[in-house]
This record gives structure tokens, C-alpha cells and sequence, in this order.
């Protein structure tokens, strides 16, 4: 196997596997600083973290940070107001409210990572290919995101 084969293989998990900060700062398309500051602003954000300080997100987490992300980057709120948000109508709301406001696009996204994640049917060039696809999505989406 080349060692392109193998970093597809690492991009696909389970949707309930724990993720790394860097898996977790690749899919919401964030520099992992931000995703440490976020921990300091929302004490909802609560990683594992193992010897040496390496953190693992949660499925529960990366969650509510793509909710955060949402709010933040897509509805204009700022860190205060998602903290009074979280704080008068509770996590469950900001969650909802974030999956409510997804866009096609986000939720072809999230669709195809747990297509992806279920099914070990697939060949490793099928894998790779729909990985690039999705990557490919990604970036189309975030260049739209500027505009």
C-alpha cells in the first residue's frame, strides 16, 4: 500500500470514532489554535485528553463545534453571543439550531463521510476517490463561504 492509500485509510472513520484535533480542525476547515480557543470560551467543549496532552474530540464535541463553527462563522454570532445562546437555552438548542441552518452542500457532506464510514464494501481506489471527492466538496465550499 502507498502512503497516499494509508492517509485516505486514516481520513475514514467511524462517525463514533474519537478524532484527533487535527481530524477535527481538517473538517471544519479551522487552524487547530482555534479549535484550543474555543475550548477556553465554551467549558462544554470537554476533550479527552491523553498522556502528553493529545486531545480526542468526542463525537458529542465535534458536534457542538460544528455548531459553534456555524454560528460563528456562517450566522455572524459572536463568541459572546453563542455563550448567552448555550447559556439561556442549553446546548440541545445551539445544536439544533446549527443542523437546522445546514446547507445542502453541508449535509451531502456529512452524508457522504457516514457512507463512507459505514460501509467496508468498498475497494481502497473507491475509498481514496470518494475521500478526494468530499475533499474537493469541501474546498469548493469553503471557497464559496468568501463570497
Amino acid at each position: 500500500m502507498t502512503n497516499a492509500g494509508a492517509g485516505s485509510e486514516a481520513q475514514i472513520k467511524s462517525v463514533h470514532a474519537f478524532k484527533t484535533i487535527s481530524e477535527v480542525a481538517r473538517l471544519l476547515d479551522v487552524p487547530q489554535h482555534v479549535l484550543r480557543f474555543w475550548e477556553t470560551k465554551f467549558t462544554q467543549i470537554k476533550p479527552m485528553k491523553r498522556a502528553g496532552g493529545r486531545r480526542y474530540y468526542r463525537p458529542e464535541d465535534v458536534d457542538l463545534l460544528t455548531a459553534i463553527r456555524q454560528l460563528l462563522h456562517a450566522e455572524g454570532y459572536t463568541i459572546r453571543g453563542v455563550q448567552k445562546m448555550m447559556r439561556e437555552k442549553g446546548v440541545k438548542s445551539v445544536l439544533a439550531i446549527s443542523k437546522e441552518d445546514r446547507t445542502p452542500l453541508d449535509k451531502a457532506v456529512a452524508k457522504t463521510s457516514v457512507t463512507i464510514s459505514a460501509t467496508n464494501k468498498l475497494s481502497e481506489e473507491n475509498k481514496s476517490e470518494l475521500v478526494s471527492i468530499r475533499d474537493d466538496l469541501l474546498a469548493i465550499r469553503a471557497e464559496l463561504v468568501g463570497f
